[in-house]
């Protein structure tokens, strides 16, 4: 699955060459569980979050309403009505704000959200994934991506603005308040909705108008307007990720995570990213669509650990697990009161700015400031940075850089990968078996929407063991919706899959023991020479970025040119980068390493990493084609050691056959094909002796070997 954004990117940090800490006898493959960066501590730094909220100084910019779109006005007031309450709220007592910003973020950053979260869909009628609400006391304005224009047209009413962000002339969300405040306005946010560092972005850049950010800590205005009718949080309870899984302790994890503390002067660390709690503390949850994971803080200090959680999803055997790793439970909201007792015993807490919320962050230094004060500091209530590495130990002060557990948890162990091996392989079956189906389908000219087609995989994957939900929202994109990239059908709205067009399917899975994403575009009657020629560039572009091999330390988006040089040679290319990381059972977007054109990330891609493969071309209007497998990262046997480094390639996961008809084979040379028919032989090999009947047919039938002429 591609990502229109790349996934929170170190290059706010300077980094140092990754250095191993420990080595762990109990991993075979003999990897350091966390990989150490350099990082320069300071409090604010530019906020790696999608670009909806970027800031750019580009002077005054006059907002233009999106009066050229024609919208279809929603039946009834209730969204009027929605506007109007949330605007009486701004006057109220302890309020006082004169515009108000709802973001797409939960507390955590998270890409999924549960549903009590959604407050920018539940305001504005948006549904997409992506997008801020900027309310003030007379215009209300959305900002979205390119992916979500259309939908944004038809979901907002007459009230809202469209924002098209990243268009030329359209105003960042600070532009616009700059621009449609007065001065000296005050912009109202709920703090644990932004990461500390775009808080601070944002109130840098609407200072510039003399706006003030107003944190209102203890009260979400849509919340409040939302009222009765709004979702409860999720109770379901969470398990424990069986360590033949999860291949290390919660002992181990622990204890290499506190030598990380103490080696860069800190006596506590509070984790808010999700996934980075649940691999942390080998516990996984159903919270959050498509991602195996539960709402939880975690604060890691030297001699204990405590997870701040909704006691009823806690089990009597995830009581006892947690008791046996010495983790104590507390409520969830009282994260900011812990906040304040860790300040006010002197703690050197360690924050992810990037990710940690601002009400946390801010909640710290103010506690600091407290505490200074008490001590006659006379610097009480400025903005002092106070840096562990400098031997200025006096009293609590902030570690702030990137969590070490980011990097850890993306170096997958040896159980990790073989989780992640055989969940691919029962995944490909069930596609076997998918592709079997709809193939017969469409030639008995059954009439088959995209979103019956999407339910159908649903199925098959839903028999295949220790499966537990999809990964995303399955693509199901026929002919021109192919070209939509983040496509996702409706039942209202989607298409009928037509024979005569491209068909686009991206998908995946989350498995007990992995997690799975892969795309696969194919035709059901006869490909144009054009779809050809495009497809099997694409091919050839996986085919080299399969192929790559690299020194060690080698950033991700090094690699990217690999994939693109095919398509680049008659003047082809796409919009989204080339590969993210993936969780192993965890989230299907996983930081730090990513393959991208965006060549700011700087992490490297090191042995036992995950990412996806993922070149495609989009023809506006037309059609789409991606290809996508997952590989892992290995070390490379090369006859040479230049420089004295080692070398290092892929691995395929994925296990699923590449439609043979869409292929040019005069553009391919020997070696591709080669590639190709060791690839399928596989396939076969390995995929073969999960299928019977029908199923084993088809991928025999899709296997076979290629000549070239």
């Amino acid at each position: 699955m591609v990502t229109m954004s790349s996934l929170p990117s170190p290059l706010t940090y300077s980094h140092s060459h990754a250095r191993c800490l420990r080595f762990l006898s109990s991993v075979s493959l003999s990897l350091p569980i966390f990989h150490k960066f350099k990082t320069s501590p300071k409090l604010f730094t530019k906020s790696p979050n999608p670009p909806i909220l970027t800031v750019r100084n580009c002077g005054s910019i006059t907002a233009k309403p999106s009066s050229d779109i024609r919208r279809k006005n929603r039946t009834g007031s209730e969204p009027d009505e929605k506007l109007r309450r949330l605007r009486e709220l701004f006057v109220k007592p302890g309020i006082d704000i004169d515009a108000y910003i709802v973001p797409s973020q939960d507390a955590h950053q998270s890409e999924f959200i549960a549903e009590c979260y959604m407050r920018r869909t539940y305001i504005s009628g948006f549904t997409g994934s992506a997008g801020t609400a900027v309310i003030t006391k007379d215009k209300a304005a959305l900002w979205t991506d390119g992916r979500y224009f259309l939908q944004a047209e038809k979901q907002l009413n007459s009230c809202w603005i469209l924002m098209r962000a990243g268009n030329p002339g359209v105003p960042t969300t600070s532009e616009w308040l700059n621009d449609v405040l007065a001065p000296g306005g005050r912009v109202g946010i709920d703090p644990f909705l932004f990461s500390s560092d775009a808080a601070e972005e944002l109130k840098q850049a609407i200072a510039t108008r003399n706006h003030e950010l107003v944190y209102l800590h203890d009260l979400n205005l849509v919340d409040e307007v939302w009222g009765e009718s709004r979702p409860k949080p999720p109770k379901k309870p969470i398990r424990i990720h069986d360590l033949k899984y999860a291949g290390l302790d919660v002992a181990s994890k622990l204890s290499s995570l506190r030598s990380e503390l103490v080696d860069a002067g800190s006596s506590a660390i509070v984790i808010s990213v999700l996934d980075e709690v649940a691999w942390l503390l080998n516990l996984r949850g159903s919270d959050v669509p498509h991602s195996p994971v539960m709402y939880a803080y975690l604060i890691v200090e030297l001699d204990g650990a405590k997870l701040f959680i909704d006691n009823s999803k806690v089990t009597p055997e995830v009581m006892d697990h947690l008791k046996k790793a010495g983790i104590e439970l507390r409520p969830y909201d009282c994260i900011l009161s812990e906040i304040e007792i860790l300040a006010a015993q002197g703690t050197h807490l360690w924050l992810d700015t990037s990710s940690v919320n601002a009400a946390i962050a801010n909640t710290y230094k103010s506690a600091c400031d407290k505490y200074m004060g008490s001590l006659g500091n006379k610097t009480k209530g400025q903005s002092k940075i106070y840096d562990c590495s400098n031997g200025q130990s006096g009293g609590p002060t902030g570690v702030y850089g990137l969590s070490p557990i980011s990097l850890a948890k993306a170096v997958k162990n040896h159980a990790e990968l073989e989780g992640m091996r055989n969940s691919h392989l029962r995944d490909a079956a069930a596609l076997a078996q998918f592709w079997v189906w709809v193939e017969d389908e469409i030639h008995k000219d059954v009439k088959l929407t995209e979103v019956e087609v999407a339910d159908k995989l649903l199925d098959f994957r839903s028999k295949q063991a220790g499966f537990i939900d999809t990964s995303f929202d399955t693509i199901s994109a026929s002919g021109a919706n192919g070209a939509i990239i983040h496509y996702k059908p409706e039942t209202e709205s989607c298409a009928v899959v037509d024979a005569k067009k491209l068909f686009l399917l991206d998908s995946g899975a989350q498995y007990v023991d992995g997690t799975t994403d892969i795309t696969r575009t194919v035709h059901f009657g006869e490909p144009t020479a054009r779809q050809k020629e495009c497809f099997t560039r694409v091919l050839q572009g996986h085919i080299a970025l399969d192929q790559a091999v690299f020194p060690e330390s080698t950033p991700g988006f090094v690699l990217d040119v690999f994939a693109r040089s095919f398509l680049w040679k008659i003047g082809l290319d796409y919009r989204h980068g080339t590969g993210h990381g993936v969780g192993a059972a965890l989230n299907v977007h996983e930081g730090p390493q990513s393959i991208s054109f965006r060549y700011g990330n700087l992490t490297p891609l090191l042995r036992g990493m995950i990412v996806s493969n993922e070149p495609g071309y989009y023809e506006d209007h037309a059609f789409g084609i991606r290809i996508e497998n997952l590989l892992y990262v290995k070390e490379v046997d090369t006859p040479n050691r230049f420089g004295g480094v080692g070398y290092l390639g892929f691995e395929k996961l994925t296990f699923v056959p590449i439609q043979s008809k869409l292929i040019d084979l005069s553009l391919l040379s020997a070696v591709e094909v080669d590639w190709l028919n060791d690839y399928h032989s596989q396939v076969w090999e390995k995929v073969s002796p999960l299928l019977d009947g029908s199923a084993r047919q088809w991928l025999w039938n899709n296997t076979r070997p290629l000549v070239k002429q």
